[in-house]
């Protein structure tokens, strides 16, 4: 009997651990979950695939699983969409779903998966930095909240310039015939394209940083979040489906089959 209390006691006390660390290890495992998707769409890149029709393919994915829980879990709670509402939704549709997306895509392309999924931590300095300048939040540097943010955001930016700046050498694990004359050439032709990848990455960054902003502003006029995130899905969709057929004029780019490309759809999804 004894020993029955003292495992329960064990398992409660086990239990309480894992609930005080349940956030760290979501944060972890969406980490995880990011990492994954970075080498997915680096991959299905490289195979050819065009990131204007994963762009809209995503978002086509994410729409049709996103609307069946908006229509249920916020039947009669949405507002009317106004004429102003509506174009905060157009412009929340061309930021994400369309600039970020597709800058973000070519960059990586032109970079690393690695660069490219480093360079988003930039994300929430040149949030700050565009909330204080559009005065959402102020800075107070006698407050420890506000001078941490600052040094945060000084650390992060650096950081990343020295990433732009310094690229070490490639590193090759599996030896193969030829390496050294086809390391050069790969080397030469990623120097070439690496800072245009890092410029790219960084624009669609300050988009994503908009978009994050813009989304805040549009939220208190539209208190529905589901239901304005199905939206915003739907109109990149109609946007990134109108840049595509501008921009990709062959047809057969929008063909995908049971390979990388419908993994990379499905998978990213989670972003």
């Amino acid at each position: 009997m004894g020993g029955n209390q003292r495992t329960s006691s064990k398992i409660s006390k086990w239990l309480q651990e894992i609930k005080k660390v349940r956030a760290y290890l979501l944060e972890v495992s969406i980490q995880c979950g990011y990492a994954g998707m970075f080498v997915i769409t680096m991959v299905s890149l490289n195979h050819g695939m065009s990131h204007y029709v994963l762009a809209v393919y995503r978002h086509v994915v994410a729409a049709l699983v996103i609307a069946p829980f908006a229509l249920v879990l916020e039947r009669g709670r949405r507002p009317k969409v106004t004429l102003p509402i509506f174009l905060q939704i157009m412009l929340l549709g061309f930021l994400e779903p369309v600039l970020d997306q597709n800058l973000y895509y070519l960059g990586m392309k032109y970079t690393t998966a690695t660069f490219a999924s480093a360079t988003v931590n930039l994300a929430p300095a040149f949030t700050f930095i565009m909330a204080v300048l559009l005065r959402l939040e102020s800075v107070n540097i006698k407050k420890i909240q506000s001078l941490a943010k600052v040094i945060g955001t000084a650390i992060t930016i650096i950081g990343a310039m020295v990433m732009t700046l310094y690229k070490g050498p490639i590193i090759d694990f599996i030896k193969s015939g030829g390496g050294s004359h086809h390391s050069a050439s790969n080397e030469s032709a990623t120097g070439k394209h690496w800072i245009s990848g890092t410029i790219m990455l960084l624009i669609g960054c300050c988009g994503f940083s908009g978009f994050f902003i813009l989304q805040s502003i549009t939220i208190k006029k539209y208190p529905a979040e589901l239901s304005l995130t199905a939206l915003v899905c739907l109109m990149g969709v109609v946007e990134g489906a109108a840049l595509t057929l501008a921009m990709e004029r062959d047809m057969n780019a929008w063909k995908i089959g049971c390979d990388s490309r419908l993994l990379a759809v499905t998978y990213s999804v989670n972003d």
